[in-house]
């Protein structure tokens, strides 16, 4: 017998679980895209994903995910053989480096592996040495979807300006805008990069690039751009269908002005702060499970680094695989594959998992996945401490009080 039927919970870093009001919002008839009202939405869904990323610059949407917003980076930025360094911090950085030099852009890469964060003496060390400027611009994940690691991006930008380097400050935000902590105009960010289907808590297929005015000069020499990927009319648009280079995506505006409207309610700082408070709860769970010399163990070690929309974790000797099954078969809640951890086909990728805390989320549900993960070690016999629930439990009583 399954104990699965009933509402299943999809706990992976995204799409992330989409509340009932954007859905309804989505379930309407499409609009006249010429005029009209969807001038109107447009101009104001760029404006609060503006208040979101904490910009008074540029907002350009494309319809996308993240792998196009790299591209629409690189292609607006650079002309072939121009350089990019690029700091990577697990699968993602390699990813958007990946698509850099395909394009034909040189790309230099600092990786730091899959457990640490970038490090902002050895990106002053590498602006250093480059005399002649040839880099343009410094790429980095916030938060790398694949290890859960958050980059310090004020360090970052500390480490371009103390470099006395013209480098732009690229940053990936695809899983962390609306979960983590972001300030782009006060960290010094020319370009911010984000997605719809986590934080935003829209189903995947936009995507949104956020551009200072220092990026938009910059990008003017690119002979990468092409006529879709360019971004001056979605940055500077005269008509609507500007804005997305062709039809308007009518039905996931209607979604993101609903979630836009929900993160306003809450405020973002309280948006930050849940995030951090119910990744504190699932922190504690793995404490407790890890106690006792248990082969399970969080990614990264430092609480202080770790992402607060995703967590990546290992439970030895493939029992990751074996507890994500058993979760989807008997108790409905899908965890993420553990991505980029092991090489695929190898025993050792069976022991990463990831569950994802982004967007959407609250206590019951967080908590539901705990205690689900610990019925689960308990049916498989996965050896592990106890109180994983009462750990969690307890941090999210403390947050409440």
């Amino acid at each position: 017998m399954s104990l699965a039927n009933g509402r299943t919970y999809l706990a992976i870093p995204g799409p992330s679980a989409m509340p009932d009001r954007v859905l309804r919002a989505m379930h309407r008839a499409a609009p006249n895209i010429y005029e009209g009202e969807i001038e109107v939405l447009a101009a104001d869904l760029v404006r609060d994903l503006k208040k979101v990323a904490l910009t008074q610059y540029h907002c350009g949407i494309y319809i996308s995910n993240g792998h196009g917003l790299w591209e629409a980076v690189n292609t607006n930025l650079f002309s072939r053989g121009d350089t990019a360094l690029v700091m990577a911090t697990g699968r993602f950085g390699h990813g958007w480096a990946d698509y850099a030099r395909r394009m034909g852009i040189n790309v230099e890469v600092l990786d730091f592996g899959l457990k640490a964060p970038a490090d902002a003496g050895q990106l002053e060390a590498a602006l250093r040495a480059d005399t002649d400027h040839k880099i343009k611009a410094v790429f980095v994940t916030h938060m790398d979807t694949a290890t859960s690691i958050r980059n310090d991006i004020p360090a970052m930008r500390a480490a371009i300006d103390a470099a006395g380097h013209p480098a732009l400050l690229a940053v990936d935000c695809i899983a962390s805008l609306a979960c983590d902590e972001f300030r782009m105009d006060d960290w010094g960010v020319d370009i911010m990069i984000s997605a719809s289907q986590k934080g935003l808590m829209v189903p995947p297929g936009l995507g949104f690039l956020f551009a200072s005015d220092k990026a938009v000069e910059a990008g003017k020499s690119a002979d990468l751009r092409t006529p879709y990927w360019d971004w001056t009319p979605r940055l500077f648009p005269k008509f609507v269908y500007e804005y997305f280079g062709g039809t308007s995506p009518t039905h996931h505006m209607f979604g993101l002005r609903e979630s836009l409207d929900m993160i306003a309610e809450e405020g973002l700082e309280n948006v930050w702060a849940r995030h951090a408070a119910l990744s504190e709860a699932l922190w504690a769970a793995f404490d407790a499970w890890s106690a006792g010399g248990h082969d399970i163990a969080l990614n990264v070690a430092d609480p202080s680094l770790r992402s607060h929309s995703v967590t990546a974790a290992r439970f030895g000797g493939g029992n990751a695989q074996r507890l994500r099954k058993w979760l989807e078969n008997e108790a409905g809640v899908t965890l993420g594959i553990g991505l980029g951890m092991a090489e695929p086909g190898t025993p050792e990728i069976d022991s990463f998992l990831r569950v994802a805390h982004m967007g959407h989320v609250n206590t019951h549900m967080v908590l539901g996945v705990i205690a689900s993960m610990e019925a689960g070690l308990q049916a498989l016999d996965i050896p592990h401490g106890t109180g994983g629930v009462a750990a969690a439990a307890a941090v999210i009583a403390r947050h409440s009080r």
